[in-house]
């Protein structure tokens, strides 16, 4: 299955639900007044773009077949497109991994899906040719570290970790040397999805960010915030909440292939003006996908 047919196939549930009104709504007879764009409109935030974004997508759209005089459905629909895409269209869609080694530190609550994330990661990057080290720096949930260690297993990197309890800073410190002493390209961080409350969760991942700056002065460093597309806009609300505590630089979203609300990547984008990295679309390793902008548009509608 080609790289398209992967996202196209990954986001079936959205596009089904959307089938009947978008095929009413962009069919060749379809008169373009307010009736199509407070459909338009209505058809977006049942995708869970969130009626802040649908509002604006259909508000542009408006003024694009104003500007560009179209008259027919399937212009509109492909105008549309075009908006769509240049909404989810933020900053880099590539992880920073320019240095020897880079680091990725991966945060997000329980149950999102971090470590498979991680340990995709792992493979793509072993698999490419790069010699990876996770970091079980979750030591609060238990089972957390046993679980990256499968992964460790499994993609061919290797892994640092410590007894569950331990203090996650001392655990990425210890992996900061081991990356030294292994000549690791890429360090991979695992962190815990929850703790008693928001000022510990900060008080721990800036714990964490300066063991990493005084120890790599100068390394590339991506903060990967994992969300689960299933949550919809509840998952915006974790976005905007890790953004202001832990200095968020991009975002993967996961299990899209089991929600039809896959809207919520374009509202995750433009709301927090984020740049979405990678969306997951299955179980294994290769079905976390590099986000492209225009097949993700392409495959929604």
């Amino acid at each position: 299955m080609g790289f398209f047919e992967k996202i196209k196939a990954g986001l079936t549930k959205t596009r089904d639900a959307l089938s009947d009104t978008w095929s009413d709504l962009f069919s060749g007879d379809t008169e373009i007044d307010d009736d199509f764009y407070d459909n338009l409109e209505e058809s977006l935030i049942l995708a869970d773009l969130g009626v802040e974004t649908a509002t604006k997508a259909t508000d542009r759209l408006r003024r694009v077949i104003r500007e560009r005089h179209i008259t027919q459905a399937d212009q509109a629909k492909e105008a549309l497109k075009d908006i769509l895409a240049d909404m989810v269209s933020v900053g880099d869609s590539r992880l920073d991994l320019s240095t020897h080694p880079s680091v990725v530190l991966v945060i997000g609550v329980n149950g999102v899906g971090k470590t498979t994330t991680i340990g995709k990661l792992a493979k793509q990057q072993v698999d490419a040719g790069k010699k990876v080290l996770l970091v079980a720096g979750d030591t609060f949930r238990a089972a957390a570290a046993d679980q990256l260690e499968i992964w460790a297993k499994r993609s061919g990197a290797d892994i640092v970790r410590q007894h569950e309890g331990a203090d996650p800073a001392s655990v990425v410190y210890d992996g900061i040397q081991a990356a030294r002493t292994r000549d690791a390209d890429v360090i991979l961080i695992d962190t815990a999805g929850r703790l008693h409350n928001k000022q510990n969760l900060m008080n721990e991942l800036s714990k964490i960010s300066r063991i990493v700056e005084r120890e790599l002065p100068g390394a590339a460093r991506e903060v990967l915030l994992v969300l689960d597309g299933t949550t919809g806009q509840n998952g915006l609300i974790q976005a905007k909440q890790f953004k202001e505590i832990a200095g968020v630089t991009a975002v993967a979203i996961t299990k899209l292939d089991g929600t039809a609300k896959g809207g919520i990547v374009i509202s995750v984008a433009d709301n927090l003006g984020l740049p979405v990295k990678f969306i997951g679309v299955g179980e294994q390793a290769e079905d976390l996908m590099p986000f492209v902008a225009r097949d993700f548009v392409d495959a929604l509608i």
